[in-house]
Parts: structure tokens; sequence; C-alpha cells
């Protein structure tokens, strides 16, 4: 089979597509033929090696496709199941073995594809906006990034619980892309100072939680957009770590809270796991959340996946397609 591997940390074009051999299930693993596999944020870090991770690796930590083999002791799939998984290295080839007991079966009305563009993004979204901070009627949230592929979904999942979405965007279009997406206000940080801006919305009281993936270059402003007792959920860094930290500031702040949490420990059990994926399947069946992936590359493709990533040219879902 063809997989995508890097044997030392760099840019884009440390990732080459290699002959690798096809895997074979071990007891309470499944092998998945690969119809999609999702490209997030994750994979620039370990590809540049901001996270450190032992060589050679082949990147993706998510897949939608069907079963064609299970090893001894399988109960959770069968062959022949459409499936959908994260968390699991290796999404970038042509198969994978995955434990099943991370693998999510596809209700009908779901493709592999929006299984893909899902998991990760979708369930981050997901335990932010119900566990992080669960939202609920008369918050108001700010969402970095809003027309990224968790920024989409962000918004969606805050309209649904009742919040009241501010979403920073870098471009008219994005504006546009996250107001669909249920972004009430929506603010050009390129032209803005969105903290100011964000302040000026709610009338000076600032947010209950603000959403950062972006890291270095909005963690001060994030601090800034908080209200008394606010919350920020910093669950990303595209623009670099956002270094040490005097907790201190979050007293002068206003008590604020800071958290860095992490998909994995919000569906460290298959039960968890399966809730977070069921309702957003739910969701999406019933066209009450909406994925956008029209950015699809061949797997050949990868290090052009990555430097449109890194580059702020897609919005949405970036898929590749072995």
């Amino acid at each position: 089979m063809k997989a995508i591997r890097i044997h030392a940390p760099g840019g884009p074009d440390v990732m080459k597509l290699e002959d690798a051999p096809e895997p074979q299930p071990k007891p309470g693993e499944a092998v998945v033929k690969i119809e999609a596999a999702g490209v997030n944020f994750i994979d620039v870090y370990q590809r540049s090696g901001l996270y450190k991770l032992e060589m050679p690796l082949t990147l993706g930590l998510e897949a939608g496709g069907t079963v064609t083999a299970v090893g001894p002791g399988v109960t959770e799939v069968k062959v022949g199941d459409k499936v959908a998984y994260t968390g699991v290295p290796g999404a970038y080839a042509q198969y994978a073995a995955v434990p099943a007991a991370r693998l999510v079966v596809l209700p009908q009305g779901v493709s592999t594809k929006q299984g893909a563009a899902i998991m990760l993004q979708g369930m981050t979204a997901h335990y932010l906006a119900c566990s992080t901070y669960p939202l609920k009627k008369g918050d108001t949230c700010l969402v970095h990034a809003a027309a990224g592929g968790v920024g989409l979904i962000l918004c969606q999942i805050a309209r649904l619980r009742g919040a009241r979405v501010i979403g920073t965007v870098s471009t008219d279009e994005k504006a546009k892309l996250a107001r669909e997406a249920g972004a009430e206000e929506t603010i050009l940080y390129t032209k803005q100072d969105f903290a100011a801006e964000t302040k000026r919305i709610t009338g000076g009281k600032g947010v209950q939680v603000a959403y950062d993936s972006v890291g270095k270059d909005t963690w001060e402003g994030s601090l800034n957009s908080c209200a008394i007792r606010g919350m920020i959920a910093l669950y990303g860094q595209s623009s670099g770590p956002i270094g040490m930290i005097d907790p201190q500031i979050l007293n002068a702040k206003g008590s604020l809270f800071l958290t860095r949490p992490s998909l994995f420990h919000y569906i460290a059990t298959r039960e968890e796991l399966q809730q977070r994926a069921g309702e957003l399947f739910g969701w999406v069946r019933e066209g009450k959340l909406k994925l956008r992936m029209e950015f699809e590359f061949p797997l050949k493709d990868a290090a052009e996946a990555h430097r449109a990533l890194e580059g702020r040219k897609t919005t949405g879902k970036v898929l590749l397609i072995p």
C-alpha cells in the first residue's frame, strides 16, 4: 500500500509518498480501508517537530472508511462496516490498523467523507461547547478562526445551545461563512482590535468564554475580551505557543479561568466517544449541522494540503483522498 511518511521533522516537503506493508489486525484491532483522511493543525505540529514524536512516522489522526479485516476478540465492528475514527496515528495511508474500541460505526445518511470531516474537529467543537464551558442561553462566546474547520462547527453548536457568537476572521469572505454558520457578529482581526470590538459589542461586559485555537497572536486579546470570571479555552496554537504565564494575570483581568484541553481527554472512554459522535452524526442527519468539505487533495499531494492549511487558504475541512 501507499502511505505518507516523514523521517525527520521539517516543512511540508519532508512528507513523502512511500510503499509500506499493508497492516494486519492484531487482537482487538480492525483494518480500515481509508476513503478519506482528515488534515488538521495537529498534523502540522507533529510534522514540524513542535510536538516531538518518534520517527519515521505516518501522519494523520482521523479518517473514514470501510472495515476489511478484524483481529481476535473484536466485537465492536465487523467486516464491511462503514466507520470513522480519530486519535490513532497513521491515517495518511490507504489502510490503517485501528483499535476497534476507537472506531465509530457511521449511521445511514452519514458518508465516510463526512465521518472523516467530523471526528476530530467536530468532537473538538462538541467538547468545547458542551463540556469545557457548557454554553447556555444568554451566554456570549468568542470564537477565533471562526471560518476554520473547528470554528464553523463550533459556531453552529453554540447557536444550537442558544448562545450568542462573536467570530474573528481574516477576510470578508470568511466573515460571510462564519455568519452563515451562526456568528451574530464577526470581527476582521486584520483590520480591527478584536478585544476592543468584543467589549463594544457586549456593552463593555466581555464574553463568558473565548475559544482560542490561535495562541500567541490572540492570547493577550482573549484575556482582554473576557467578562469577570470568564474562561479562556486555549485548544490550539496555530500562530505559535503563548510561552510562560504568570497566574496573577488571570486575577488582574477579572478572576478568569484558563484551560488547555485536549480532545483525547474528552473521549477517554468508549461511552463518551460514542455519545459525542452520536450526537454529532444525529445533527448532520437532521440537517442541523452542515459540514464544509470543499478542499480535497489526492494522498500524494499531502504537502500541498499542508501548505494550503498553514497559509490560511482553506475554510472548513481539508481531506486527503487515497
